[in-house]
C-alpha cells in the first residue's frame, strides 16, 4: 500500500486492492479509523508479515466490518484477524487453510463466514459460540463430520457443506429452525449411506448406572461416592418413545432416513440404547422401517419440513 494513504484519505470507508499481486499489507492501514470494508482478493497474501502487527488494537480493529481475503495463501487464519471484535463478514475461501481455530468464537459479531475453497477436515464445536452468525460457507473442503453443537446457532438461516466427505449428519442439525438452505450435494451420504454400525456392550457401572435410573432407585448424595452422582447425572434419554430406555457412554449409532420436504431423504445419526431398539437401515430409495423406528422418525420428519429449500443436485 502506498505511504501516506491515511493523510490522503483519512475518510475512507470501503478500499478495494484485489487482483494487484499484494503480498503485505502496510501500516499505513493502521490509522484509516473510518474504514469498514477490506477487499483484498485473488492477492499473495499470506506469508510471514503479510498483515501489519496491531491489527486488533489499531481505530481499524473498531470500524472494520467486511473483510475479504478470498484467492490469497493463507494456511491459517490469522491471529490479529480475532481481534476485529466488530467483524461482521469474513472471507477467506480459495486459500490453504487446514483447520478452523477454536478461538473464532471471538468474533461475536459475526454474520457471514466464508470458508469454502480450503483443506478443513473438522468444524471445532467453538464455533457454535457466534450468536449472530446467519450464513455460514465451508464447502469444498475435507470435512467429515459435523459437530452436534452447531444446533445451537439458533441465527443460522444458510449452511453450504457441498463438496466434502460427510457420510452423515448429526440429528441435531433439526433444531436448526430457521435455516432455509442447505447444501449437501458432492457429498458422500447422498450417493452411498453407513449401514453397519459397531455397538460396543455396556460396561458394569452403565448397567448400574440405567438399572438405577430406568427403575428409579431412590439413592442420597451422601449414599454414593461424587464421582458416581455426577455419572448418573449424565444419563441421555433413548428416543424411542416406546422404549423408555437411557444410556451413558455405550448406545448404537445408527443412520436415520428423515425426508426433508418430502423429496429427499437425508441420513442423520440416531443414537439409541440397546440393539432391540433398532431395525436395519433401509436405502433412500426404498425404506422399510419398524413401527417403532417410524413413529421416532415423526417428529424429525416435522422439524426437518421446515427447511424450505434443500439443495442436493
Amino acid at each position: 500500500l502506498p505511504s501516506g494513504l491515511s493523510q490522503w484519505f483519512p475518510a475512507l470507508e470501503v478500499l478495494d486492492v484485489s487482483g494487484t499481486g499484494l503480498a503485505e499489507l502496510g501500516a499505513e492501514l493502521l490509522a484509516l479509523p473510518r474504514l469498514h470494508t477490506l477487499l483484498a482478493k485473488n492477492n499473495r497474501l499470506g506469508g510471514p508479515g503479510s498483515l501489519p502487527k496491531g491489527l486488533g488494537q489499531a481505530p481499524l480493529g473498531r470500524s472494520l466490518r467486511v473483510l475479504n481475503f478470498s484467492g490469497n495463501r493463507f494456511s491459517e487464519l490469522p491471529p490479529d484477524l480475532l481481534g476485529l471484535r466488530g467483524l461482521q463478514s469474513l472471507s477467506l475461501g480459495g486459500n490453504r487453510l487446514h483447520g478452523i481455530p477454536p478461538d473464532i468464537q471471538e468474533l461475536r459479531s459475526l454474520e457471514f463466514l466464508y470458508l469454502g475453497g480450503n483443506f478443513i477436515t473438522s468444524i471445532p464445536p467453538e464455533l457454535a459460540n457466534l450468536p449472530s452468525l446467519s450464513y455460514l460457507v465451508l464447502c469444498d473442503n475435507k470435512i467429515q463430520s459435523i459437530p452436534p453443537q452447531l444446533a445451537q446457532l439458533h441465527s443460522l438461516r444458510s449452511l453450504s457443506l457441498h463438496n466434502n466427505l460427510l457420510t452423515y449428519l448429526p440429528r441435531e442439525i433439526l433444531n436448526l429452525v430457521h435455516l432455509e438452505e442447505l447444501s449437501l450435494r458432492g457429498n458422500p451420504l447422498v450417493v452411498r449411506f453407513v449401514r453397519d454400525l459397531t455397538y460396543n456392550p455396556p460396561s458394569l457401572q452403565e448397567l448400574a448406572g440405567r438399572t438405577i435410573k430406568t427403575r428409579n432407585v431412590p439413592y442420597a448424595r451422601s449414599d454414593l461416592p461424587e464421582n458416581l452422582v455426577r455419572y448418573l447425572s449424565l444419563a441421555s434419554n433413548c428416543p424411542n418413545p416406546k422404549c423408555g430406555g437411557v444410556y451413558f457412554d455405550s448406545c448404537v449409532r445408527q443412520i436415520k432416513f428423515v425426508d426433508f420436504c418430502g423429496k429427499y431423504r437425508l441420513p442423520l445419526m440416531h443414537y439409541l440404547c440397546s440393539p432391540e431398539c433398532s431395525s436395519p437401515c433401509s436405502s433412500a430409495s426404498q425404506s422399510s422401517t419398524s413401527q417403532s423406528e417410524s413413529d421416532s422418525e415423526d417428529e424429525a420428519s416435522v422439524a426437518a419440513r421446515r427447511m424450505q429449500k434443500v439443495l442436493l443436485g
